[in-house]
C-alpha cells in the first residue's frame, strides 16, 4: 500500500473540515457525519474549535482509498492561526486546496498558494459550495486560472477534455499530445507531482457531490515520492494529551521507527538528547492507535522525546528553516495578583513549545510578560487555553504591531574579546537582502586563518541568538551576515570567547551601518456594496495603503478593493466596514511582509529605546593592556582591532572562500647567520654597532601609530555580592546559620579594613531582603557603601549595570562565584574575583595589618 500525507487548506469558511468529514464518511472511516455549526465535527475535537466554530489546532485522521493510505491533516484556515498551517505544509506530499464556490479566490487564497508555491507542494483545487454558488464553473475556473495558475486544469470532466488542456502546460506533453492525440495517464501524474498542472474538480461536500471525484483524483494522479532507506523525520508539531504527557509529531522521511528506539538530537538549547521512544501513536481525531513500529510515509505522535520542537529533523533529516509567516503583534499579559509571575511564564512557555509563532518575551526591565500573535481571535483562544489547561484568567493590553529592523547598505561588524586569559576576534559582513528574505549567514574565512571548528561556532553563536537592532531594539530581518575573518590565540581562546565577540561583532556592524525601520504590511481585499466605494478608497489613501482599481460586479452590485497597507493602521477597520456599510462590507486580511516604516521617526521616538543602556547587546569590545581588560566603545574599535578591515582587501567575488590546498613548498638550502650577514653587508654596506645593545628592543618603534595606549585607570572599584560571599566563607556561613545579620556585619568590618589597606573604592551589595515594597538603599560605614536592592531587584542585576557604568577609564573587580554574573561582568570589561581569591587576599590584608 502507498503512504501519503494530505493536507487540507483554504481561507475561513470555505468548507474545508466538512470537506473532511465527508472524505472521511464516503470511504467508510466514520459511520455518521459532523457538522461544524454543531459543535460534532470528528476532527475539531477541541472545546474552543468547536465554541467557535472554526479550526484552530491542526488534526489528523486516516483514510484508504484504492491502493492509498492517505493521512488528512486538517489545517486552520482564519489568518490568525497561518502559522500553524503553515509547519503543516512542510510535511505534506500533496494538498488540497478547498475555494469556496461563493467568494471564489480570496486574499488569503493567495497567500496559502504562495506558501505551497514556496514549499514546492503539488495542489488540488477542490472548489466548493457549488450547490449555493451563483457563478458558473466556466466563471470560477477563468478565475482560478487568472488569479492563481493558468496551469489549473478541470479534471471531473472526460479524460479527453483533460488531455486536451493539460497538454498546453509543458513542452513535452504537447508534444506528446500532438504525435498521439492522448496523454499517458502516468505522464499526468508526473505533472500534477512537478506542479505542472493543478488538478481542479467542483462538488458541494455537505451534499457529497464532487467527492468521489476528488478522491478519484487523489488515487490516480499522485505517486509516493522517495523514500530513504535510513531512518528520517521532521517534527512538525509539539502537544499533549489529555493526561499531559508531552506528544511529540512526526512525519517518517525514511526506515522505520519503533517503540524503544534511542534517539540521540540536539534540542533548542543546544544539548544533546539520547531519549527512548516509549510509545508510538497514530491519531484520528482525538482517538488514536497504539503501534510498535511507524514506516516510511508515516504521520505519528511519539511520547519520550522530552526537548524535541517543532521544525527539527531527526536521523538523516535536517532542521527546516525560519518560518515565513510570522507574528505581527505584540501584547502585554496582565498576570492575576494571586498568580506568581515566575509560574506564569512558566505556562505561557509550555504553550509557546507547543506553537513556536506564539513567542514569549520576558522583560526584566519592566518586569513585564510580552506575547507575540497574528490578531484579536489567537489572543481571545489563548485566554481561553489558560483558563482551560492553568485555571486562571488573563488579560492583555491593546498591543502593538511588532515591528524589524534592516540595513541600507553593506558595513563591518568587528568584535574583539580579550579580558585576562582569553581572547577571540571576529569580523563579520552585514549585507542587506531583498525584503522577505530572512537571515542568512555563511563564511569567507580562510581555514588557514581561522580554524574550522572555531568558523562553526561562529556560525552557531549567529544563528542560536535573535540579535536586536540599534533603532527600536527590534529583531534584525532581510540581511546575510557572513564571517570574512577571524583569530583565536592557542592558550587562552575558549568556545564563550568567541560567543562574546560575534555577539558584539554583530552589534558592532548594525551601529556601524544604516539602519532602516520595517512594520507590517496586511494584503487586503474589502469588499462594500458600490455606494460606499468612495468611502473605502478614502480610508484607505489615509491608511497609507496601495491599491488596484475597484473591481465592481453589476450584478450583485459590489465593489471589491484589493491592495495592501500597513498593519498598524488595519487592525481595527473590520468593525469600522460593518459599521458604515450596515453589516454589508467584509474585509479580509492577510501578512504582506514587512517594508520599511512611513513614519519611523515617531515609532522610533515612541519606543524609548537606548541602545547605549542595552548592557544585554553590547557594541563594546574588551581589549587587554598591562595585563588587565578595558573596555572600546563601538566607535574605536576599528582603531584596536588586530585584523585588517574586510574592506581593506574585498574578495574577488560574492561565493564562499573555500579553503586553498597546501601547495607543496620544495626544501631550499638554509644559510648560516655568517652568510647572510655577509650578503647584507655587501648590499647595504657595513654595520656599526655595539653588540651588546644590537639585540635590545626598541619598545618605542615596536608600538604602531595607529594603536592607541590607553592612560592608567583611575580609580579602582571593588563590587562585592554580600550574600555570595558569605555563603562562600566558612567563616561567615557559620555565622549566617544563627543570625544574618551578624554575618552582614562581620564581612562589612573586614572589608573596611580591606578598604583602608587598598585605599579603593568598595561596594558591598545585598539583595532586596526588607519590607515588601522597599526602595533601593545606600549607606555609609567606613568608607564602605552598602547598597540594599530594591524589591525584585537582584545583587547581580545591580552590579552588573553598576560595572557597565564604572569601567571606563577606571579598574572594576567584582568578588562572586556566581559563574554566569563572572561571564557577564566580564564581558563588561571587568575582572572577576571568586570567592576563594578574594578570601586569600583578605587573609594576607588581615596579616599585614
Amino acid at each position: 500500500m502507498r503512504q501519503l500525507t494530505v493536507g487540507l487548506t483554504a481561507h475561513v469558511d470555505a468548507g474545508k473540515t466538512t470537506l473532511a468529514e465527508a472524505m472521511l464518511f464516503h470511504t467508510g472511516e466514520i459511520r455518521k457525519r459532523g457538522r461544524v455549526d454543531h459543535g460534532d465535527s470528528v476532527l475539531d475535537t477541541n472545546e474552543i474549535e468547536r465554541s467557535r466554530g472554526i479550526t484552530v489546532f491542526a488534526h489528523q485522521a486516516s483514510l484508504t482509498a484504492g491502493d492509498t493510505v492517505f493521512t488528512l491533516l486538517d489545517t486552520p484556515g482564519h489568518v490568525d492561526f497561518s502559522a500553524e498551517t503553515e509547519r503543516m505544509m512542510q510535511v505534506l506530499d500533496y494538498a488540497v486546496l478547498v475555494i469556496s464556490g461563493t467568494d471564489g479566490v480570496q486574499s488569503h487564497t493567495r497567500t496559502l498558494w504562495r506558501l505551497l508555491e514556496q514549499y514546492h507542494v503539488p495542489v488540488l483545487l477542490f472548489v466548493n459550495k457549488m450547490d449555493i454558488a451563483d457563478r458558473t464553473e466556466p466563471a470560477l475556473m477563468q478565475e482560478l486560472q487568472g488569479r492563481l495558475s493558468p496551469n489549473c486544469i478541470q479534471f471531473d470532466t472526460d479524460y479527453a477534455a483533460v488531455c486536451e488542456q493539460a497538454a498546453a502546460c509543458s513542452e513535452t506533453m504537447m508534444q506528446t499530445y500532438f504525435e498521439t492525440d492522448t496523454l499517458p495517464q502516468a505522464m499526468l501524474r508526473e505533472a500534477v507531482a512537478a506542479r505542472e498542472v493543478f488538478p481542479v474538480c467542483f462538488g458541494a461536500a455537505r451534499e457529497l457531490s464532487g467527492v468521489d471525484s476528488l478522491l478519484q483524483i487523489l488515487v490516480q494522479y499522485t505517486k509516493e515520492p522517495p523514500r530513504t532507506e535510513a531512518f528520517g523525520a521532521q517534527v512538525f508539531k509539539i502537544s499533549a494529551d489529555a493526561k499531559g504527557s508531552r506528544l511529540t509529531f512526526l512525519k517518517i522521511r525514511g526506515g522505520t521507527l519503533r517503540s524503544r528506539d534511542t534517539l540521540t538530537y540536539q534540542g533548542a538549547d543546544h544539548t544533546e538528547y539520547s531519549e527512548k521512544i516509549t510509545g508510538i501513536r497514530f491519531y484520528a481525531g482525538a482517538k488514536y492507535v497504539s503501534a510498535d513500529a511507524a514506516e516510511a510515509g508515516a504521520v505519528c505522535a511519539v511520547t519520550g522525546l522530552s526537548a524535541a520542537y517543532a521544525g527539527m529533523g531527526l536521523g538523516c533529516c535536517g532542521n527546516t528553516g525560519e518560518a515565513r509567516l510570522t507574528p505581527v503583534m505584540r501584547y502585554r499579559v496582565q498576570i492575576p495578583a494571586e498568580i506568581p509571575v515566575q509560574t506564569a511564564v512558566q505556562h505561557f512557555k509550555l504553550l509557546a513549545d507547543e506553537d513556536p509563532q506564539l513567542r514569549t518575551e520576558w522583560d526584566a526591565r519592566s518586569q513585564s510578560l510580552f506575547v507575540h500573535l497574528m490578531g484579536a481571535v489567537q489572543l481571545e483562544v489563548l485566554t481561553a487555553q489558560v483558563r482551560a489547561r492553568f485555571g486562571y484568567d488573563v488579560t492583555f493590553d491593546s498591543g502593538a504591531v511588532t515591528y524589524r529592523e534592516t540595513i541600507a547598505a553593506a558595513a563591518e561588524g568587528v568584535g574583539h574579546y580579550e579580558p585576562l586569559r582569553h581572547y577571540a576576534e571576529v569580523h563579520l559582513l552585514l549585507e542587506p537582502l531583498p525584503q522577505g528574505s530572512g537571515l542568512q549567514f555563511g563564511t569567507r574565512c580562510s581555514e588557514d586563518a581561522l580554524d574550522r571548528n572555531w568558523q562553526r561556532l561562529i556560525l552557531t553563536h549567529l544563528q542560536e541568538k535573535t540579535h536586536l537592532g540599534v533603532l527600536t531594539g527590534s529583531p534584525i530581518t532581510d540581511m546575510k551576515i557572513t564571517l570574512m575573518s577571524g583569530r583565536s590565540h592557542i592558550k587562552h581562546t575558549e568556545g564563550g570567547d568567541f560567543r562574546q565577540a560575534t555577539y558584539r561583532a554583530v552589534r558592532q556592524g548594525l551601529r556601524s551601518a544604516e539602519s532602516v525601520l520595517l512594520e507590517p504590511y496586511y494584503d487586503f481585499t474589502l469588499s462594500v456594496p458600490a455606494d460606499c466605494v468612495g468611502r473605502a478608497m478614502t480610508d484607505m489613501q489615509q491608511r497609507d495603503g496601495e491599491f488596484a482599481p475597484p473591481e465592481i460586479a453589476a450584478d450583485t452590485d459590489t465593489a471589491v478593493l484589493s491592495g495592501s497597507a500597513p498593519a498598524a493602521k488595519l487592525n481595527d477597520y473590520a468593525s469600522e466596514v460593518l459599521s458604515y456599510t450596515k453589516g454589508r462590507g467584509a474585509l479580509t486580511l492577510s501578512f504582506g511582509g514587512y517594508r520599511p516604516c512611513k513614519d519611523a521617526e515617531a515609532v522610533i521616538a515612541a519606543s524609548g529605546y537606548d541602545s547605549d543602556s542595552d548592557t544585554e547587546n553590547s557594541a563594546d569590545s574588551v581589549f587587554c593592556v598591562h595585563g588587565a581588560g578595558f573596555l572600546v566603545n563601538w566607535a574605536e574599535v576599528p582603531q584596536y582591532m588586530h585584523l585588517p578591515s574586510v574592506f581593506d582587501a574585498p574578495p574577488e567575488n560574492d561565493e564562499e572562500m573555500m579553503p586553498e590546498p597546501v601547495r607543496q613548498i620544495s626544501a631550499l638550502p638554509s644559510a648560516s647567520d655568517e652568510e647572510l650577514m655577509a650578503v647584507y653587508e655587501r648590499t647595504y654596506g657595513k654595520i656599526n654597532r655595539e653588540n651588546r645593545k644590537a639585540m635590545r628592543r626598541n619598545k618605542t618603534a615596536e608600538l604602531q601609530e595607529n594603536v592607541r595606549v590607553p592612560a592608567p585607570p583611575k580609580t579602582e572599584y571593588l563590587l562585592v555580592d554580600g550574600y555570595n560571599i558569605i555563603f562562600a566563607w566558612d567563616e561567615l556561613k557559620a555565622l549566617a546559620k544563627d543570625d544574618l545579620s551578624h554575618a552582614r556585619d562581620r564581612l562589612l568590618l573586614m572589608l573596611q579594613n580591606y578598604q583602608g589597606y587598598r585605599q579603593c573604592e568598595v561596594i558591598l551589595v545585598f539583595d532586596a531582603y526588607k519590607l515588601k515594597g522597599h526602595g533601593r538603599e545606600i549607606e555609609q560605614h567606613g568608607g564602605v557603601s552598602v547598597v540594599y536592592t530594591k524589591e525584585a531587584e537582584t545583587a547581580d542585576s545591580y552590579i552588573e549595570r553598576v560595572s557597565k557604568q564604572l569601567i571606563h577609564g577606571n579598574r572594576v573587580r567584582v568578588a562572586t562565584s556566581d559563574g554566569l554574573e563572572q561571564l557577564i561582568i566580564m564581558g563588561n570589561g571587568a575582572l572577576r574575583l571568586s570567592a576563594r581569591e578574594f578570601y586569600a587576599e583578605m587573609q594576607a590584608v588581615t596579616g599585614r595589618r
